[in-house]
């Protein structure tokens, strides 16, 4: 029996493990998870496995782990409401992850408690990420329709309960990071027309953002070898009023990502505000560092009042 004890504390820790790995993501009490489909996801597609949640202790930033969502084949969305004063004003929050995985608390659930704490009423999209992507731009539209497709329906579903969840429908707008920060723009391109065959009420409502803030993204320069943007970002005057943070160091998602988008932007008359920092690095969140770019949840505040989303 003495002999056999080892293997069997091995066994043990594995079976642990997997079950941290494997549990599922929950919000906080008071916090629900809404479904984004009433009935079969468009373009559906089998994740490689069930959906598990992770607290990683071995990505941390500014002293705190990350904690991942993986294999995501049934998005939600998660309302966080401001407790006592309420602005009206509302966003959409899209974690990065390279549309492998969701960064759920450092670019989701920290984003809306900050939100919420200032008046705003924020909505966590657990958007598809269902499986390893094969080629550079896998999980990004157009080789990917599906985290577009939930964001249009999101949008929708927004402004359908607006009154309800006491949003101003015209103060609705999106914010995203690295690959969440690619989906802002692709959505405040791709407002027109859904994606997917009109399902309810919801799908006759605009799903364009009224603002967007875009951090540090990817998949927005055509290649690594030009200067350009890319085509399936379609820039025009209506696109919404966009905020850019980017740091020059980013190893993960290349500065001309930013730099592409905001010439666009600005051609095109669309207002936008770059805030370029030297040091930043990649993937920081809101989490308070030594590095100037992590001020900028406070900028963000004041572009806010001055596009007339905040009036105070």
């Amino acid at each position: 029996m003495l002999r056999a004890r080892p293997a069997i504390l091995c066994i043990l820790f594995a079976t642990s493990l997997l079950s941290a790995q494997t549990k599922v993501w929950q919000p906080t009490p008071g916090h629900k998870q809404i479904p984004l489909w009433p009935g079969k996801v468009p373009d559906s597609r089998p994740a490689k496995a069930p959906e598990s949640f992770l607290d990683d202790a071995k990505s941390t930033i500014a002293g705190k782990h990350v904690q991942w969502i993986d294999d995501v084949s049934t998005p939600t969305m998660t309302l966080y409401s401001p407790v006592g004063k309420n602005t009206g004003a509302a966003v959409l929050v899209f974690p990065g992850g390279g549309y492998i995985d969701l960064a759920i608390n450092l670019e989701g659930t920290e984003v809306c408690e900050w939100l919420n704490k200032r008046g705003i009423s924020c909505i966590l999209l657990k958007y598809r990420v269902p499986a390893p992507r094969s080629a550079p731009d896998w999980g990004a539209y157009p080789q990917s329709p599906m985290a577009l497709e939930d964001a249009q329906r999101a949008m929708g579903m927004i402004r359908l309960h607006a009154a309800e969840w006491h949003i101003n429908p015209h103060k609705l707008g999106v914010l995203g990071f690295s690959a969440g920060g690619h989906l802002t723009a692709a959505i405040s391109t791709h407002f027109q027309q859904r994606l997917y065959p009109a399902i309810d009420a919801a799908d006759k409502e605009s799903c364009r953002p009224d603002f967007s803030v875009t951090l540090y993204p990817g998949h927005l320069r055509r290649d690594d070898s030009k200067f350009e943007l890319n085509p399936a970002v379609p820039v025009t005057a209506q696109t919404p009023p966009t905020f850019l943070v980017q740091a020059e160091d980013d190893k993960v998602d290349n500065i001309n990502n930013s730099l592409v988008y905001y010439i666009a932007l600005k051609n095109a008359g669309v207002p936008v505000e770059m805030h370029l920092y030297a040091q930043g690095g990649h993937a920081f969140g809101l989490r308070h560092t030594d590095k100037a770019i992590t001020d900028w949840p406070r900028l963000m505040q004041r572009w806010l009042k001055t596009i007339g989303i905040l009036t105070e």
